[in-house]
């Protein structure tokens, strides 16, 4: 796995502790290799997740949680902790002890995204955990209420100034396909950040905004039921859930935004440890509940490792950058 310089460092802080910290026991590296790669799990392993529940990153925690802990042979209840885009959760993670037993499910938006939007001290890196495996991705759809009359992007456009939009916090992929959408085709509007998907549909719903972009998961059954009007997608290519849709891209705005998702542990996890906890997603990725949910949820499979997770973030990471700059936007509040 490719190392920053940053956390080659950090690991060899961390193998300096613990050869200090096994000295101090009389060097039991046997005793000590069993106790966290054999034994392990000794408890349940909790699943931490960013965002509030009932969004779709939420389902896709318990989804795998729930195969994952068949194959574990011990529980791994998911614990919503929302804020900050997932930064809160995945700090506290990325502080607790490295063991195993605590884990954090990653949006992408958060390492690609938030950065741009938040104070270097605030953001979070793929430097302050190791990524254990690649989940899925979905894309992002702008939606607006029934109330509101809007169809398409042009009566957006017409609109401006009068109408008010939701994002799914500030630092994400819903505020950054959104803010440069708004930025290409000029538009104005007043922006309401919400914790997650779930709420800022809800919000739709009630007309108390009159677009959010969000996940097609999220929106789907409400985009079926005629409850919300689907105006525009974020993907490279129509999706094919909403084939009849336009992307964003060919109604002429270079807006490619996606979400992906992974599974990280505390860094200094020990490797027999990883090793477990990867076997046990695999298993539950590969059993016929979790595809069926895929294919429930309109989520992509992008089920990859842990290193190529961490190359393809940080290679978006750099594009998101280039756009922002480009149209010289701000993310932050």
């Amino acid at each position: 796995m490719h190392k920053t310089p940053f956390r080659q460092a950090l690991l060899g802080a961390t193998a300096v502790t613990a050869a200090l910290a096994l000295t101090a026991c009389g060097g039991n590296v046997g005793g000590n290799a069993q106790a966290s790669g054999e034994d392990f799990p000794t408890e349940p392993v909790t699943l931490t997740v960013g965002q509030a529940a009932g969004g779709s990153t939420d389902l896709i925690a318990r989804a795998v949680a729930e195969g994952a802990s068949e194959d574990l042979g011990v529980p791994m209840p998911v614990v919503n902790k929302p804020g900050a885009n997932g930064a809160l959760a995945t700090q506290e993670v990325a502080g607790a002890a490295a063991d195993g037993h605590d884990l954090v499910l990653l949006n992408a938006s958060l390492i690609t995204i938030t950065p741009l939007a938040v104070g270097e001290e605030e953001a979070v890196s793929l430097d302050d955990v190791e990524v254990l495996k690649g989940l899925s991705q979905d894309d992002y759809v702008m939606v607006a209420s029934k109330e509101s009359g809007l169809k398409t992007v042009e009566d957006v456009k017409n609109a401006s100034g009068t109408f008010s939009y939701g994002t799914t916090g500030v630092g994400t992929g819903s505020q950054l396909a959104q803010t440069i959408l708004f930025e290409q085709a000029e538009i104005t509007g007043t922006e309401v950040p919400f914790d997650s998907g779930s709420p800022a549909l809800t919000a739709v719903l009630g007309n108390q905004v009159q677009v959010a972009t969000i996940q097609l998961g999220e929106a789907k059954p409400q985009i079926d039921a005629g409850e919300v009007v689907p105006i525009v997608v974020f993907s490279e290519e129509r999706n094919e859930f909403l084939p009849d849709v336009p992307t964003a891209v060919e109604s002429g705005y270079d807006v490619p935004v996606a979400q992906y998702r992974a599974v990280a542990a505390p860094n200094g996890t020990p490797q027999e440890v990883k090793d477990r906890l990867v076997e046990a997603f695999d298993a539950a990725l590969a059993s016929e509940a979790y595809q069926q949910f895929n294919e429930q949820n309109l989520l992509t499979p992008r089920e990859i490792s842990g290193e190529e997770v961490e190359a393809e973030w940080t290679e978006l990471a750099e594009r998101y950058q280039q756009l922002v700059e480009e149209y010289d936007i701000s993310l932050a509040e």
